[in-house]
């Protein structure tokens, strides 16, 4: 018999389902289900990867800092060799810069970053005269006399560094050292004495020479206050420059006076445009000959014999033949250049095409009628941007390393159009000379970070774009 317990518990059970029942036929089923519309993207998102070659090249890429850095460097140098030109304060590439007062070419100026070169305190009393063709400026000395070889006169202080000296009406100083060669008594200090210089002697209105082994410096004029008689007195403290300019020549200057500053990053301009229009010839005659000799099998050896016959001739006969031939210049020495130099690229993009023409999703392609240039562009050239790219990347120091040895044999580009190739040949004439060993050392270092950055860039690069190194 069921306890009342069990009994209540069975009536409020049938009471929940009747409730529940009763809910359940309220409610409209048409409510209950919302018919989805078909989304054709949300259907393929079963199969779907956000993969990308090119996001994960980069990103590959990337993480290779030193070529970071040094692609940061390239990008910078190409930057400025652009706008150089149209930096204030630069002398053009091609310009002789002569002294204004003389005429004679600023011959072999060592590297200064200022044209400043002594610097003469306030009340300084000068000889001034104004520069031609440079308004503004004065050309100021302190020599008040010069005198001739084994002139006489007469000393009447005695110094180690200057003397002061006597010579008709004149008073001044002399400079007592090994170039001057002055004629002195045993006791020189007992003075006064009759002496003379076995060559030309200036006499100085102060122990200072504020003259550029013998030429005027300059100065601009707000910082003279000039007499009526041609001198001048220096109203503040003034600094006098080896020319009437402040710009100053940062890599000193040639044999003929250029700036080699202006030559270096114009030679520079030169050579890179000479690089990446050989590399990008070389890819396009490259590809395009590699691409249908690897895989239009027609063409494999009639092609196969070109290229045996263009490769066993050497390249430097070639080069060296085309720029005798033809006349010195840019034109000719690309087209020297383009002429044999797509044969590597093609070798490599037929060698790479021959391997992977015939697998599995190529001969698939074909089955379906896929056109040949099609198959080309969507199968074979993903897998080739690694050597591509790397090929490339090598080809733009080669070029320059070829204008290089051209110009140094004698048959690159004229002397008028400023190369790293003619700037290096000029420069390893003065290996010898310590002071002039600058003429070489500058643009050796452009041409060495220019070749150093395109082989790591490109190596880090062609890295990257081999899907083996992806994630």
């Amino acid at each position: 018999m069921a306890s009342f317990k069990d009994i209540k518990s069975r009536k409020l059970e049938a009471a929940a389902s009747a409730q529940i029942q009763k809910e359940l036929d309220a409610v409209n089923e048409d409510e209950l289900f919302v018919l989805a519309e078909y989304d054709e993207t949300a259907a393929e998102k079963t199969g779907y990867s956000n993969y990308s070659y090119w996001r994960s090249t980069l990103q590959v890429f990337f993480k290779n800092r030193t070529a970071v850095f040094l692609l940061f460097v390239l990008a910078a140098l190409l930057i400025f060799t652009v706008i150089q030109p149209y930096l204030p304060g630069q002398y053009p590439a091609n310009l002789i810069n002569n002294n204004p007062q003389t005429g004679k070419q600023l011959s072999n100026l060592a590297p200064s970053l200022t044209t400043v070169l002594v610097t003469a305190p306030e009340g300084t009393a000068l000889t001034a005269e104004p520069v031609k063709n440079a308004e503004g400026w004065y050309s100021v000395t302190n020599v008040v006399d010069s005198l001739k070889a084994r002139t006489k006169f007469d000393i009447v202080e005695y110094g180690e560094e200057w003397c002061r000296v006597e010579y008709k009406d004149v008073t001044g100083y002399v400079k007592n050292n090994f170039q001057t060669k002055l004629k002195l008594p045993e006791d020189p200090t007992a003075v006064p004495y009759e002496s003379r210089s076995n060559f030309k002697l200036d006499i100085f209105s102060t122990p200072e020479d504020y003259t550029n082994n013998g030429t005027a410096l300059y100065v601009p004029e707000q910082l003279l206050t000039i007499g009526e008689d041609g001198t001048a007195v220096t109203n503040a403290e003034a600094e006098l420059r080896i020319l009437p300019s402040e710009n100053a020549f940062w890599f000193g200057t040639n044999n003929i006076g250029q700036d080699l500053w202006a030559r270096v990053w114009s030679g520079t301009r030169t050579s890179l445009m000479i690089g990446f229009i050989v590399a990008i010839v070389e890819a396009i005659i490259g590809i395009t000959v590699g691409v249908l000799w690897g895989y239009v099998r027609k063409l494999d050896r009639i092609l196969t014999e070109v290229y045996n016959v263009i490769d066993n001739i050497p390249n430097t006969i070639i080069l060296i033949l085309i720029s005798y031939i033809l006349k010195p210049g840019l034109r000719t020495l690309i087209f020297a250049m383009c002429l044999t130099g797509w044969l590597g690229m093609a070798r490599f993009i037929r060698n790479q095409i021959v391997i992977i023409r015939d697998r599995d999703y190529n001969l698939a392609s074909r089955c379906l009628g896929t056109t040949t240039p099609r198959i080309i562009v969507k199968n074979l050239l993903p897998y080739l941007v690694s050597v591509i790219m790397l090929r490339m990347a090598l080809s733009i120091p080669g070029a320059i390393g070829s204008e290089v040895f051209i110009t140094y044999i004698g048959l690159g580009l004229p002397v008028d159009i400023p190369s790293l190739g003619n700037l290096i040949n000029e420069g390893r004439k003065l290996i010898t000379s310590e002071a002039l060993r600058y003429q070489l050392i500058f643009p050796a270092i452009v041409l060495s970070i220019v070749t150093i950055s395109f082989y790591i860039i490109g190596n880090a690069f062609a890295d990257a774009a081999d899907p083996k190194n992806h994630v």
